[in-house]
């Protein structure tokens, strides 16, 4: 059997097992949290591999091992350092973030300021999504042009099928525990790879040959120097890149997911690490050992500059293709697979909920049961790796499609998320004008600078002024900063049911006194139909109950929030929040179950608050059926 049908066989294996992984997590799915964060109950095992896996895609791979085989150490901060740097900047984030009940960024905002940015930033998402997608595709359809020599249509095919199954059956908690395959696997190839192109580079059949420790320094000068392409270089690439992603929707997800915050914090950093270890250590050794192999790539990086990344980013593969067997070769195809859909996955999962969660159930159908939401979570998955297959077919570059996508997010909503989190001041409107700023002007200046930049020339927007490259980002982003900060200055504060989830300060003005009697019949009685579930430093309670008759849904809203000054809808009227601390997490959520008739109560307060939250759940059911009651409707705990 020949190289691309042991390839078939070997990765129709491994999609078994992806699709049999979908497959076991389906019958968990419940309920939108379920699908979109695992229930939020992963350990830090999981969300560390998955965090890792998600930022190494096939094509990153061969960028990182082109760039260094041109650039050396120097070439870091464009893409490896930035995606270390961001997990550890994570990290300390998480005790900001985790306490928040948001599923994605868009519907944070929305917490933090009104309703109208949620989605202006869910369709930005998406869109960057998408973009982040099309360089994992691009990397596999090099990967099979190399090898097999089929055109790009088969990757997109492959890596959407695949995909496609897998996430749209068993949601995140699929994602989450293929990524620790699919890392595993990587992580696997890759040390392969080193060991064996050192090999080669030392070989006594190579005229040239060396020991290791001779290989390893006979580099150009300055080509293990970081900080070789100049200080200003590497300011301009620190500010243009991490701050996108940092607030990318889909780490902060895994935050979210993970089943307390020690859990989220090890995660990020274990991931950072694992980060490290693929792309610091072992394509470094692999950039080297091309180098000797191939030396005629970086020599041609004095005449045509980075133009050499035509031959550099290809050379991994033409190695494999060269020196392996049809079964290794086959094995190799499969491991770079796997590095496409570890990341295509991540992306579909978190561009579609933004499509699902922010927009179907935000502002087409607010009142869906949890049933329809588990159908639509599905359909917005395809739609990203739909769009993500076609935008494959017209972007070229994989970098480029990375950093685009980065810049984007960067310039539109880093101030406004960011500001949100930690300066009160910020303002509705401040938010909303730093994104449409930022977003306008960055794609603005993306476009002229590819517009202007003739093929393999240094990019048009460098050569005005070094603080313009990037496609200007940094100018980008300072446009954002001023609409952000100067609109949020010259408006009224926001209120406090938009304060307290996020500043303590605000929040002890909702606080009460809950007094309830632990001896009243009812109250045992809600005891034993709710649900509680200990998981790490949190507690899930879940009472989920049917009433008498259909719910209307905006009428209950509408009259509770009324009601009671308690109840509020910060994120839309599909889920009612009885606010009354600082950590919205544990605060009593209600949202509409699987039919109309059922109804769901769900808090997830620390295990040392359980108590009083048990409690609490009690005040909070017995608003809700006054409230009902009202409109004619009968809720029980029978």
């Amino acid at each position: 059997m020949d190289s691309y049908g042991l390839f078939m066989v070997l990765l129709a294996a491994y999609i078994v097992i992806l699709v049999a992984i979908g497959w076991y997590f389906t019958k968990r799915q419940k309920s939108v949290t379920d699908f979109w964060l695992a229930g939020r109950r992963i350990n830090f095992i999981g969300i560390g591999f998955s965090a890792a896996a998600s930022w190494m895609t096939a094509g990153g791979i061969l960028a990182v091992v082109g760039l260094y085989m041109l650039l050396g150490m120097g070439s870091i901060w464009s893409f490896v350092a930035p995606n270390i740097l961001a997990l550890l900047l994570i990290a300390l984030l998480v005790g900001k973030i985790k306490h928040l009940p948001a599923i994605t960024q868009p519907e944070l905002l929305e917490q933090r300021y009104s309703g109208s940015i949620r989605g202006p930033v869910a369709l930005i998402i998406a869109v960057v999504m998408i973009l982040f997608a099309v360089a994992d595709i691009k990397g596999f359809a090099m990967v099979l042009e190399i090898f097999f020599g089929l055109p790009p249509v088969y990757a997109a095919a492959i890596v959407a099928l695949a995909v496609s199954v897998y996430v749209t059956l068993g949601g995140l908690s699929a994602v989450i525990w293929t990524d620790v395959i699919q890392f595993l696997f990587l992580a696997t190839f890759a040390l392969g790879m080193a060991v064996a192109i050192t090999g080669s580079a030392t070989s006594v059949d190579v005229a040239s040959s060396m020991t290791s420790s001779e290989l390893f320094s006979d580099v150009p000068a300055g080509w293990w120097n970081p900080f070789s392409v100049g200080i200003v270089a590497v300011m301009v690439a620190i500010f243009a890149i991490i701050p996108g992603w940092i607030t990318e929707q889909d780490p902060w997800q895994r935050v979210w997911a993970a089943k307390d915050e020690k859990s989220a914090r090890n995660g990020m950093i274990l991931g950072s690490f694992l980060i490290f270890l693929v792309f610091g250590v072992t394509c470094t050794i692999i950039a080297i050992g091309l180098n000797h192999v191939y030396p005629d790539i970086p020599a041609s990086f004095a005449e045509i500059g980075m133009g050499a990344m035509a031959q550099a980013e290809p050379a991994l593969l033409v190695y494999i293709f060269e020196h392996f067997s049809p079964l290794l070769i086959g094995l190799a195809g499969v491991g770079l697979a796997a590095a496409a859909m570890s990341s295509t996955d991540t992306f579909a999962t978190s561009g579609g909920s933004c499509l699902s969660r922010d927009i179907y159930q935000r502002y087409i159908k607010p009142d869906a049961t949890m049933k329809e939401m588990l159908a639509v979570n599905r359909v917005s998955v395809l739609i990203i790796v739909a769009g993500a297959t076609i935008g494959s077919f017209y972007i070229d570059g994989i970098i480029d499609a990375i950093h685009i996508a980065t810049f984007i997010a960067s310039a539109a909503y880093f101030f406004p998320m960011m500001g949100g989190l930690y300066w009160k001041r910020a303002t509705k409107e401040g938010a909303l004008a730093g994104l449409i700023v930022g977003f306008i002007a960055q794609v603005a200046l993306t476009l002229v600078d590819l517009a202007n930049t003739p093929a393999f020339a240094p990019a048009y927007l460098d050569s005005i002024h070094p603080v313009l490259s990037n496609h200007g980002v940094i100018l980008g982003m300072a446009l954002s900063g001023i609409a952000f900060f100067g609109v949020s200055f010259a408006t009224k504060p926001s209120d406090t049911v938009h304060l307290a989830p996020f500043f303590k300060d605000a929040a002890m003005k909702l606080e009460e006194k809950i007094v309830v009697d632990e001896a009243d019949p009812e109250y045992k009685k809600m005891r034993k139909v709710m649900t509680e579930e200990i998981t790490g430093d949190r507690a899930h309670l879940h009472l989920s109950l049917e009433a008498s008759a259909t719910i209307n849904w905006n009428r209950f809203v509408a009259d509770i929030t009324g009601k009671y000054h308690e109840w509020v809808t910060p994120a839309g009227v599909d889920s009612v929040y009885r606010l009354t601390k600082s950590d919205m997490l544990a605060c009593i959520t209600v949202t509409r179950g699987q039919s109309e008739k059922e109804i769901w109560f769900e808090s997830e307060p620390r295990v040392k608050d359980i108590d009083l939250l048990r409690k609490e759940m009690f005040v909070a059911f017995s608003e809700v059926s006054k409230t009902l009651k009202e409109m004619g409707v009968l809720l029980t705990l029978s």
